[in-house]
């Protein structure tokens, strides 16, 4: 559009197709936009990278007709070709790696490395996707009638809407978009309002495939807005299936809007996840894994350890390993390659944790380390480690910052009590050595979390499994297993081969 960047650290931003003024809608191979103009901010220092104009409701509208006309043409083609599609798609986005991954962390404001980590994690889910085009195979049932067989057979949705959150810019759509289109889906996609550079970039690679491959640019549309365009999506009875990232509060609107029209949901919301420490753990690797899950991503990840709850035996040295290891922990610009500790990502993110420390110290909390903000021009608080009862009310929520709380406990049904008693039910961990404690961790009387790990954080799930959690959580399952049956309909198809009705046996019909 003629207009530079001010600054020369952000010129690799035209290799990725963005400019300092940026249209943000791609709807029908088409990019337009009539809505609001937003300014995209560096959360390591306040200040502005580039503007995007969001969509208008008729953007979102004619966006959706294109999306819908490619339908069919897209649930008809051979689901190893769509496949091939994926595979492009991933080039793409290996071709860009570095840069996509420096825009994320720009953008977001998590460590370089987080944001490499996290495109090559949508690229991983390509190639995962892939294999799935040759794969998305039914069943052969047994039918109890003479000359008749039964089957299931799955077939595609048509459209599936995806809203994702600032926290996971680019990976969460890779979780649902791969498996979506190589199920024969189109995906509209509504990126979170604050990161929408990243949405703009990763969907200039997905375009780019779609026009060399002279296909519909209506099988994936990019619509860049607030409330109006998410609320938009749920509303819309053409799109079957909506997934959901994001609060509780708002993901149960969403929940509630779409299956009042008999629509679907996947939702992923928020989590309140625990570390376990036996008194048999090998306390080194706990305490790295600690320090990795609550302190990685600033605190920001919906994987995030919150709850530390430790074996009386070992805590005091628990703890002492754990704030040696906070200590060495620096804060800084999320591009520069030595910062541990991004910023949040922005100046409300800053203030919500400001108004959870008072809370923190309300409710009898002691501060252990850290608990303040950092004074510097970008959204900077120090990585937190808190001691306070596990029956405070703060406990229960979900503060999405660098904070721990540390409790110590007995037992292993004291803390595997303590791990179920919050509303949330994502992610959860033990450190054990003991096969007996293992298998009562992950059995019927253990966690009651999605995903249940042992000597590993919370953090850092593989595509392979199926991703989510149960409660508040939203009970959705993302990326491997048998996730890609949400975004497909099953049908259960019974053929009579023969001649004869069994069922009307003994009925005279004429003739």
């Amino acid at each position: 559009m003629g207009v530079e960047f001010e600054r020369e650290d952000y010129l690799f931003l035209n290799e990725l197709g963005i400019s300092p003024e940026n249209l943000g809608c791609y709807g029908g191979g088409v990019w337009r936009a009539n809505g609001p103009t937003v300014t995209s901010v560096n959360p390591s220092d306040n200040k502005p990278i580039a503007s995007v104009r969001e969509a208008s409701l008729e953007d979102y509208e004619d966006s959706m007709r294109a999306c819908a006309e490619a339908r069919r043409m897209w649930m008809l083609t051979p689901a190893p070709k769509r496949g091939e599609i994926v595979r492009q798609i991933g080039d793409g986005l290996r071709d860009k790696l570095p840069l996509l991954g420096k825009l994320v962390s720009l953008e977001m404001g998590k460590i370089l490395a987080e944001g490499i980590g996290e495109v090559q994690e949508f690229i991983d889910m390509c190639d995962y996707a892939v294999g799935l085009s040759r794969q998305l195979s039914g069943s052969i049932i047994p039918s109890e009638r003479p000359n008749h067989a039964m089957m299931e057979v799955w077939n595609p949705l048509g459209i599936v809407g995806v809203i994702t959150a600032f926290n996971f810019p680019c990976a969460v759509l890779g979780w649902n978009a791969c498996i979506a289109l190589v199920c024969g889906n189109c995906v509209v996609w509504k990126g979170a309002p604050t990161t929408p550079l990243v949405t703009l970039a990763t969907t200039k690679v997905i375009a780019e495939v779609l026009e060399r491959n002279k296909l519909p640019g209506g099988i994936f549309t990019c619509v860049c807005g607030g409330a109006e365009i998410g609320s938009a999506i749920a509303y819309d009875t053409r799109i079957p299936l909506v997934s959901f990232t994001g609060s509780t509060k708002v993901g149960l609107l969403v929940q509630s809007i779409v299956h009042a029209r008999h629509g679907k949901t996947l939702l992923e919301l928020s989590g309140n996840n625990a570390i376990i420490v036996m008194d048999d753990a090998v306390l080194p690797l706990a305490v790295r894994a600690v320090l990795f899950a609550a302190v990685g991503t600033a605190g920001q990840r919906c994987t995030t350890c919150r709850r530390l709850i430790v074996h009386e035996k070992v805590y005091d040295d628990m703890l002492a390993g754990l704030l040696k290891a906070y200590k060495q922990v620096k804060t800084g610009n999320a591009v520069d390659e030595t910062t541990l500790c991004g910023p949040l990502h922005s100046k409300h993110s800053k203030a919500c944790f400001e108004e959870g420390i008072k809370k923190i110290k309300a409710q009898g909390g002691k501060i252990l380390t850290g608990g303040s903000v950092i004074d510097r021009d970008g959204n900077f608080v120090e990585p937190t480690v808190v001691e306070i009862s596990h029956d405070a009310e703060i406990v229960r929520e979900e503060l999405f910052g660098p904070v721990l709380y540390v409790f110590k406990i007995k037992s292993l049904e004291e803390a595997i009590e303590l791990n179920n008693s919050v509303p949330q039910g994502l992610s959860s961990s033990i450190f054990t050595r003991n096969p007996e404690t293992i298998f009562t961790w992950i059995g019927p009387t253990g966690s009651d979390c999605g995903i249940v790990n042992v000597n590993i954080p919370t953090n850092g799930a593989e595509i392979g499994g199926a991703f989510g959690g149960e409660k508040a959580t939203g009970g959705g399952r993302e990326a491997g297993s048998d996730s890609w049956k949400q975004y497909m309909h099953r049908a259960t198809c019974t053929i009579n081969y023969g001649n004869d009705l069994p069922l009307a046996q003994g009925i005279n019909f004429g003739g």
